[in-house]
């Protein structure tokens, strides 16, 4: 999302300077770039809102896999 974020900022910066040049075309093109990113930034914020990271730990095959350590063989 940070590339993202990276993007609709720069997008931001093209938009003023389009506008200050008078280039209406170019206002146009990036205007509906700029709504593209931002649906599309709302849409990763809502996944992310969704969604989060489970640590579930390493798995542990030392018993099953017939390996023992000094500590399990007690």
């Amino acid at each position: 999302m940070p590339r993202l974020k990276e993007i609709h900022a720069n997008l931001l910066d093209r938009l003023q300077e389009a506008k200050e040049q008078g280039w209406l075309g170019e206002v146009a093109a990036i205007e509906a770039s700029l709504a593209a990113a931002e649906q599309k930034l709302a849409a990763m914020r809502e996944v992310a809102a969704r969604h989060t990271a489970v640590h579930l730990g390493m798995p542990d095959f030392r018993a099953t896999a017939g390996r023992h350590t000094a500590d399990s063989a007690e």
